[in-house]
């Protein structure tokens, strides 16, 4: 491989961009659900999930995954406040994520094994004791 960065990783899926801004957004501020989020918040998410897009790489768009499922984990554990319904979707978006990784050259989806499994936990977690019962769908299911 040449000295250029490797882009093979932006070629998965877009959800994380179109979905975690809004979500992670609502988990980071503990708003009781991603509508109530205030809204500077979630266009500083979007700032940030750009510039990584743009301008990092695949370690540097792991890391910010790795908050995510900290987030995530945090609220199905009951260890945080926040939005039952926010962190599943969130959950689910990097879980599907992390395990599209297995198609992909590099150590991505051995780096992020451990992640997989604690959020394989957490949206049993959170599928499970969502207040209404029912499981959340992603933003982009929505009418």
């Amino acid at each position: 491989m040449s000295g250029r960065r490797s882009l093979v990783w932006l070629g998965l899926t877009p959800e994380p961009e179109q979905e975690l801004p809004a979500t992670v957004a609502a988990l980071r501020t503990r708003a009781p659900d991603t509508a109530a989020a205030p809204p500077e918040p979630a266009a500083a998410e979007r700032r940030r999930v750009e510039r990584l897009i743009l301008h990092g790489s695949e370690r540097s768009w792991l890391r910010y995954l790795a908050e995510v499922t900290d987030l995530v984990t945090s609220v199905a554990d009951g260890s945080a406040q926040g939005d039952r319904n926010a962190a599943l979707v969130a959950g689910e978006v990097v879980l599907d994520h992390h395990r599209m990784l297995i198609g992909l050259p590099g150590s991505g989806y051995h780096r992020t094994e451990d992640d997989r499994r604690a959020l394989e936990g957490a949206v049993r977690q959170l599928r499970t004791a969502t207040d209404d019962g029912t499981t959340p769908r992603t933003q982009g299911d929505r009418a």
